[in-house]
């Protein structure tokens, strides 16, 4: 796994194979990676990349949130649970060099609790798939006030998800097994 865009293209990531499935490690692939952030950069409402406050929920290697990184994020927190997860996360931080602009946060995604800080202007969310927590995270994260007015949602299941009211679906894209949608919260921008 490579960062494929943006300042850090060509970084390789920390390796897990073909993933880690008791701790539920499935990456996003390179390719899909890439489609992701194509939709964002260059759809039809704007970039919701450059200067965002990223939040990256069952985040696994950290590689969505990196390469948001690459292309301009300004901060990133990353969110999961999981002992190995988090390892990978860190190490993946520091081949970047990014511990200034970065947290990792020890924290079940479903049960997220109130925003402290600055609410997200872009939120990757890639649960383990098929078990529903995509639609608890977002709940929560939306009970929570952890999205910005505007905020886009980058989700990807292996089926597509049922989003929640206020969110607003604005794409869709099948890439193999996964379901990537992209959706917004009403707002400015």
């Amino acid at each position: 796994m490579r960062i494929v865009g943006g300042t850090l293209r060509g970084l390789k990531l920390a390796e897990v194979g073909a993933g880690d499935a008791a701790a539920h490690l499935r990456p996003t692939t390179d390719r899909v990676r890439e489609a992701i952030f194509n939709l964002l950069i260059n759809g039809s409402h704007g970039n919701p990349v450059a200067g965002a406050r990223v939040l990256d929920l069952f985040a696994g290697t950290g590689a969505l949130g990196l390469e948001a990184l690459s292309r301009g994020a300004a901060r990133v927190a990353f969110v999961d649970d999981g002992v190995a997860a988090r390892a990978l996360i860190r190490s993946n931080v520091e081949r970047a060099r990014a511990g200034g602009v970065t947290d990792i946060w020890r924290r079940d995604a479903t049960r997220l609790g109130p925003c402290r800080g600055g609410a997200y202007d872009l939120v990757f969310l890639d649960p383990p798939y098929g078990q529903g927590l995509g639609e608890r995270a977002m709940a929560s994260a939306l009970e929570g006030g952890w999205l910005a007015p505007g905020a886009v949602v980058v989700w990807e299941e292996s089926r597509p998800p049922l989003v929640p009211a206020p969110l607003v679906g604005i794409d869709q894209r099948r890439y193999g097994d996964s379901t990537v949608t992209l959706a917004r919260l009403p707002g400015p921008g």
